[in-house]
């Protein structure tokens, strides 16, 4: 039997789970204080790769079923999804290939090493444009029958109404204060839009200064910062360091700046919190959150995970 079903939050999280319930045909609605270009997920570069997220080994069960789901809806030309090479680079020495790149075709890099660094893997990838990938997962959800709230702010998963059944918490970094989770900590990513560049990839080094070029439909992510604080407010000092790194690795003249955003990943020192739980009137609730900066990248994994949790609960409540 149908269940009505609570997803909190609708960042890329929220969004899929609210799909994949919906689909199923469950009546599902996504309770939410922002939604679209409100939400960190609206921030960010949105380039699958598992960064800033553990525990190590679960993370990529879930990253690569959600790579193979993606890797499909690629196929379909309004959902903003991509394939593209990523060219993960090192400043400071000999890159490591992950072992579970290497089944996905990752290959070592030699002439091809941008020159500002010393080593560099490429490897196929989904990317998600987020304006359009977002308003798609937002489409087919309503396709699908659900609905979505937004200007709905809790204090405790409790107040949501007593009419649902199950509730689903992908609140983020919110999850910090809505559930007094004290292992979350915000790390704050900001990151500039620029004009389109013609790049044979997106680009990226994790050695300090963060710094990645994504290109998409109609511009390009310059990024990033990645340091502790719970200050979403826009950082112009920080826009012109991206800028002017970005610039000096690609060689290019510096491109006027078209916007910039901020977002605070939710990043759990125990790990993404994904399991099920009761709240104190007795009904069930899923925790998905604490993805990092690994949210598109764990999305419909950890989604399935928690489809798979809420058939376990409605299955025991038979008996």
């Amino acid at each position: 039997m149908a269940q009505r079903v609570a997803i909190v939050g609708a960042g890329v999280s929220g969004l899929t789970c609210a799909v994949v319930f919906a689909e199923r045909g469950d009546r599902t609605t996504i309770l939410a204080e922002h939604i679209g270009a409100g939400t960190t997920s609206a921030a960010a570069g949105a380039i699958w790769y598992p960064y800033d997220a553990g525990p190590s080994g679960q993370t990529i069960v879930w990253a690569l079923e959600t790579y193979r789901t993606l890797f499909d809806l690629a196929r379909e030309t309004c959902s903003g999804v991509s394939i593209i090479e990523l060219r993960e680079c090192s400043r400071t020495g000999e890159i490591e290939i992950p072992e579970w790149a290497l089944p996905l075709g990752a290959r070592r890099l030699v002439s091809e090493v941008p020159v500002a660094f010393a080593s560099s893997f490429a490897l196929k990838v989904p990317l998600m444009d987020t304006p359009i990938y977002l308003d798609y997962l937002a489409r087919r959800f309503g396709d699908a029958g659900g609905e979505i709230h937004s200007n709905r702010r809790f204090a405790k998963l409790e107040d949501v109404g007593p009419s649902f059944d199950l509730i689903i918490n992908c609140t983020g970094i919110g999850a910090r204060t809505l559930v007094q989770d004290s292992d979350l900590e915000p790390h704050r990513g900001q990151i500039a839009l620029v004009p389109k560049i013609d790049l044979p990839g997106a680009i990226v080094c994790n050695d300090a200064p963060l710094m990645y070029a994504i290109p998409r439909t109609t511009d390009c992510v310059f990024g990033g910062t990645n340091e502790l604080s719970e200050d979403n407010t826009i950082d112009p000092a920080a826009t012109r360091g991206i800028v002017a790194e970005c610039t000096r690795v690609l060689g290019i003249k510096e491109p006027e700046v078209l916007g910039e955003r901020v977002g605070l990943r939710p990043y759990r020192h125990s790990g993404v919190r994904l399991e099920r739980a009761q709240l104190r009137d007795g009904r069930p609730v899923i925790h998905n959150y604490g993805h990092g900066g690994s949210g598109f990248t764990l999305s419909w994994g950890c989604a399935e995970a928690v489809a798979l949790l809420a058939t376990a609960e409605s299955e025991k409540q038979k008996f």
